[in-house]
């Protein structure tokens, strides 16, 4: 079972287990105004009424639907809406009622956020932090930091790792934070998983002669994925060559809705402050588009990937943001190209079936070791 889900995560990955072999029960929100498939909905009404419906709705689940798998990953230690301390009998019950129970590392943990304070962080850079000091998204949310760390919600973390059999990481930087959270035994890279063949290739032309740059996002998060540098640097370019690119917003669309408007671009705009790309970014290159978005060489050395490196690196500052951007304007006959190698990537390094198997074998690989 997969339990819980952001950006189509946890679904891609159970369509490439099936592909596998394997009988898989997604059960999630749908990230929410994502409203992504799943096969059992775990939708949270608002208020206090909501939250006390939905504790009751978990507890009837857990005991019933959600017991009785011989894996279960969640997406996040906070795999429930509902505050530190009634979530950890709800994880001890779930621990309780099935057997092995790993996380799949896809989102901001405690974990994720020692790592990148820790005075000896292995990233010049994230989110929360740039050379040591706290980001433009740190000094704005503040009291979101100080509430990632009140004692509820760290000792249920706490509780949380040291009762969890492992965890598989999306990312490079998750794969960091989860090594030096539970060792390197019980942590693996897993990747993103892509339906590759879901995303029928885009031909792009030989030489565009307007790129069209698509910037997709969460309008709460610009500050976190550093969109709005990237609206600035591309509007930017866009002043400077007014007949030779265009922009396209596009904000809180559906899941369904948001992967057909992905096809409408050349070059898709994902994020600043990541070594690696993401969702919206691997999606893009799926359908065969340009891509600018986390694509730092440790994230390329990390895979193992020395030759066909596709993805445009993103700078964390404007003027080389934009200096980026202009570049892509100023060649668009590489366009073509790169967006045929960035598909060979994500077919060779995020195809669902591919990831799914480095799933499956380390899950094996700790029943095993467990048993």
């Amino acid at each position: 079972m997969l339990l819980g889900d952001y950006s189509n995560c946890h679904r891609a990955l159970a369509s490439g287990l099936r592909g596998l072999g394997c009988d898989v029960t997604v059960a999630s929100n749908g990230t929410k105004w994502m409203d992504c498939e799943r096969d059992i909905d775990l939708h949270r009404r608002p208020g206090k009424l909501g939250g006390l419906m939905y504790a009751l709705k978990m507890r009837r689940l857990l005991a019933s639907r959600l017991a009785g798998f011989d894996i279960v990953a969640v997406n996040d230690p906070n795999f429930c809406e509902l505050r530190p301390e009634r979530l950890q009998p709800l994880f001890d019950t779930l621990r309780r009622n099935n057997g092995s129970v790993f996380l799949t590392s896809m989102s901001t943990d405690l974990a994720y956020l020692d790592m990148v304070e820790a005075a000896d962080s292995p990233l010049r850079y994230s989110e929360w932090f740039v050379g040591g000091q706290p980001s433009r998204w740190h000094l704005a949310n503040q009291e979101q930091w100080r509430q990632w760390h009140n004692p509820a919600l760290t000792a249920y973390h706490n509780h949380f790792f040291n009762n969890i059999d492992g965890a598989v990481s999306v990312l490079y930087e998750y794969q960091l934070g989860m090594e030096r959270r539970l060792g390197k035994a019980k942590a693996a890279y897993g990747g993103i998983a892509i339906e590759t063949e879901r995303f029928r290739p885009v031909e792009l032309p030989e030489r565009p002669e307007k790129i069209r740059f698509f910037l997709g996002r969460d309008r709460s998060r610009k500050l976190m994925k550093g969109s709005d540098l990237l609206e600035t640097a591309a509007r930017q370019v866009i002043e400077r060559h007014p007949d030779r690119a265009e922009l396209v917003i596009v904000e809180n669309r559906p899941f369904s809705e948001f992967i057909e408007l992905l096809r409408s671009a050349h070059v898709v705009l994902d994020q600043i402050y990541s070594y690696t790309p993401a969702t919206t970014a691997l999606m893009a290159m799926a359908y065969g588009l340009n891509v600018v978005s986390g694509a730092e060489p440790e994230f390329y050395d990390f895979i193992g990937e020395h030759e066909n490196r596709p993805i445009i690196n993103a700078p964390i500052n404007l003027e080389p943001l934009a200096a980026t951007l202009e570049q892509i304007v100023l060649n668009p006959q590489q366009i073509r190209e790169r967006g045929l190698r960035s598909r060979e990537f994500v077919i060779k390094h995020n195809d669902s079936r591919v990831v799914a198997r480095r799933f499956l074998d380390f899950w094996n690989e700790r029943r095993v070791a467990n048993s």
